[in-house]
């Protein structure tokens, strides 16, 4: 780090809702140094900045040449909340500084990649707002696969629906939403191999607000995906259940970040925690994501070793871009070679290369 040992300059780019969630984070954990904000809209920088207490710009390459920075939250939104991604992070690669994107890494699967081959050729780390896996539950599920208790998984059914009215581009909901589910599934499960995927327009739609994804993981395991834009949530109800099975036993995530149930096969005692690790709220995980995030960059985490990387981000968006790519076609997908067309697309291969 460039400033005290184990804290982490930080500035933030977007100072819309999510940026000032970010900074806001930031702003109460002790390894971070928050110094600056930048937004192209000249108001809503200098409203930030008052309210951080930190300085303010109106572009990236004049902060960036200003400020002595470790790391950069790149929290715009764009097209899809991913149009914005790609040039603020790819300024911030370029100067040597690591990064987290807000989800999705972009909507545009060829910019993806070129990021985090960006963040390779730099050596420098690439991460991604994916704050549905950093939740206590999720941990405790995935402690039960990595232990050997649930034995070998067989499938991973997940579901997550809200209410949201946007209805363009037609993909909004597929591209805005679903790299969250994708990548809780992937963090579970390991890669998925083949998607094959139906799409339904609630009444009244023009872009595709509901989804029911199948999945074939590499490990063989089977999966699936619901997902919609035509749900309450989370004010009334639950907005997401994660269900593991395995040869041992099966494990239930319950509201993202609320309960957690676990089922052995050998026993009809069953474990039920309710408000896991003491989380009440889908609001509290940008405190576990972005504090888990600052604790790996203070303590010097090889790009690599990064949770929730760069390169979780790209593989979770080529299983939804298959999904969109099965819908328009009515074919079973594979997933690498979506990904692989990309990175061709994008005069990067070897980032298929280096992830297999």
């Amino acid at each position: 780090m460039t400033g005290t040992p184990g804290v982490v300059r930080t500035a933030v780019i977007g100072a819309g809702g999510i940026g000032r969630t970010h900074a806001r984070t930031y702003k109460a954990n002790p390894i971070a140094d928050l110094v600056a904000i930048c937004d192209q809209d000249h108001a809503r920088a200098d409203a930030a900045s008052s309210e951080f207490g930190i300085r303010a710009y109106y572009d990236v390459a004049t902060m960036l040449a200003s400020e002595n920075i470790d790391m950069v939250s790149v929290a715009t939104a764009g097209i899809e909340n991913g149009s914005h991604h790609f040039a603020p992070t790819m300024q911030c690669l370029a100067a040597g500084k690591h990064v987290l994107v807000e989800k999705p890494i972009s909507n545009d699967l060829v910019e993806a990649a070129k990021m985090v081959a960006e963040a390779r050729k730099r050596g420098v780390c690439l991460a991604v707002d994916l704050n549905h896996r950093f939740t206590p539950a999720t941990e405790l599920a995935k402690a039960k696969i990595d232990s050997g208790a649930l034995g070998d998984v067989l499938f991973i059914n997940m579901n997550l629906w809200i209410r949201n009215p946007k209805d363009e581009p037609p993909y909004f909901h597929l591209r805005a939403l679903h790299s969250h589910s994708v990548d809780v599934m992937r963090h579970l499960g390991g890669d998925v191999a083949k998607v094959q995927a139906f799409f339904q327009r609630g009444p009244g739609r023009n872009g595709w607000s509901n989804a029911s994804i199948n999945m074939h993981f590499s490990s063989g395991a089977l999966g699936h995906l619901t997902g919609s834009y035509d749900m309450h949530g989370p004010d009334r109800h639950s907005i997401e259940r994660t269900e593991v099975g395995g040869t041992k036993g099966r494990v239930v995530i319950d509201n993202s970040t609320v309960d957690f149930h676990w089922f052995p096969h050998d026993s009809k005692e069953s474990t039920h925690v309710h408000n896991v690790g003491g989380l009440t709220s889908f609001g509290e995980t940008f405190g576990t994501r972005l504090g888990r995030w600052l604790e790996q960059l203070a303590s010097g985490t090889k790009p690599a070793s990064i949770e929730g990387s760069g390169d979780d981000g790209l593989r979770a968006h080529a299983v939804v871009e298959s999904a969109i790519r099965s819908h328009e076609t009515g074919t079973v997908v594979v997933v690498a070679d979506i990904l692989a067309e990309a990175a061709s697309k994008g005069g990067v291969p070897e980032v298929v290369e280096a992830a297999r």
